[in-house]
C-alpha cells in the first residue's frame, strides 16, 4: 500500500472534486481499519495552491457578483459560495493531517472525520446546484480561506486558533440567519442542506477548540491570552461579531472568553 501521507498528498492535490471526495473517504476508511502511517519519508510540500478544478475563477472578494435571496440566480450564487467554502474545507482538513505529523493518532482521526463530513457537505451542495441547472464552478469565488491556511502552516497551535476557532466559527454566527432567509423564500432544499452543515460545523469547531486548548496546555500557555495575541498578530486585534453564543459554547468556547471578545469588538 502506498505511504499514507503520499495518499493524503494525492487527495490534497487532486483537481477533480468528485475524485477528491472519494479519496478522502477511502483515507478515513483506511485509518479506521487500523492504518499505521509509520515513519514516513514523504517530504511535506508547502502547497500554496491545493488541487481544485479550473473553475471557479478566483477573484478579489470585492469583485464577486452580487448575491441575494429575492431571485433564483441570487440563491444559486449563495449556494455556490457555500459549496466553495466546503470544498476548501476538505483541503483544509486534509492539510492538517498531512502537515502536522507529530500529533497523536486522535488528531489524524479527528481531521479525517472533518474532511469526510466536509466532502459530504460539498457533494450535497454540488448536487443541489445541478438540480437548479448550475454547477460548482459556474460562479466566481475567492481564496481567503486558503490564504490563512498558508499563513499558519508552520505551527499547529496557530492553525487551530485561526482556522477552526475564527474562520469556521464565523460560520456558526452567520449560518442561522442564512437558513432563516432561505426559509422565508420557501427554499426547503437549501434549508435542509444548511441545517446539516450547521450541525456538523459545531462539531468541527469543537475539534479545533479541543486541539487548541490541548496544545496551549502542553506548551504552558494561557489559552485565552494566547488566542487574543494571535488575533492581534494575524487579524489586527478584532473579531467580527455578533457571536452566536449558544453555538459557540456548544462548540467549546468559554463564556468568559466570548464576553471578552465581544467587548473587544
Amino acid at each position: 500500500m502506498p505511504d499514507f501521507y503520499r495518499r493524503v498528498e494525492a487527495a490534497l492535490l487532486q483537481q477533480d472534486a468528485t475524485v477528491k471526495c472519494k479519496l478522502t473517504g477511502l483515507l478515513r476508511q483506511s485509518w479506521e481499519q487500523g492504518c499505521d502511517p509509520g515513519d514516513s519519508d514523504t517530504e511535506i510540500l508547502p502547497i500554496d495552491d491545493p488541487g481544485r478544478p479550473e473553475k471557479p475563477e478566483l477573484v478579489d472578494p470585492r469583485r464577486l457578483q452580487r448575491r441575494g435571496f429575492a431571485c433564483e440566480a441570487g440563491r444559486i450564487r449563495l449556494l455556490h459560495a457555500f459549496a466553495h467554502i466546503e470544498f476548501n474545507a476538505i483541503n483544509i482538513a486534509l492539510d492538517a493531517v498531512y502537515r502536522f505529523r507529530n500529533m497523536p493518532r486522535r488528531f489524524v482521526a479527528d481531521w479525517l472525520l472533518v474532511a469526510t463530513e466536509e466532502a459530504r457537505h460539498f457533494q450535497l451542495l454540488a448536487t443541489e446546484l445541478e438540480t437548479r441547472g448550475s454547477y460548482y464552478g459556474a460562479c466566481q469565488a475567492h481564496r481567503g480561506l486558503w490564504d490563512m491556511v498558508c499563513k499558519t502552516r508552520d505551527n499547529p497551535l496557530h492553525r487551530m486558533a485561526l482556522v477552526p476557532r475564527v474562520m469556521e466559527a464565523r460560520g456558526l454566527d452567520v449560518t442561522p440567519a442564512m437558513i432563516a432567509k432561505f426559509r422565508q423564500f420557501d427554499d426547503a432544499a437549501a434549508v435542509e442542506i444548511l441545517e446539516v452543515i450547521y450541525r456538523d460545523e459545531i462539531g468541527h469547531v469543537r475539534i479545533g477548540n479541543y486541539w487548541f486548548h490541548r496544545l496551549c496546555e502542553e506548551q504552558g500557555l494561557d489559552a485565552e491570552l494566547t488566542f487574543r495575541e494571535l488575533i492581534g498578530l494575524y487579524m489586527g486585534g478584532k473579531l467580527r461579531g455578533p457571536f452566536n453564543r449558544p453555538a459557540r459554547l456548544e462548540a467549546g468556547f468559554r463564556q468568559a472568553e466570548l464576553e471578552a471578545l465581544e467587548q473587544d469588538g
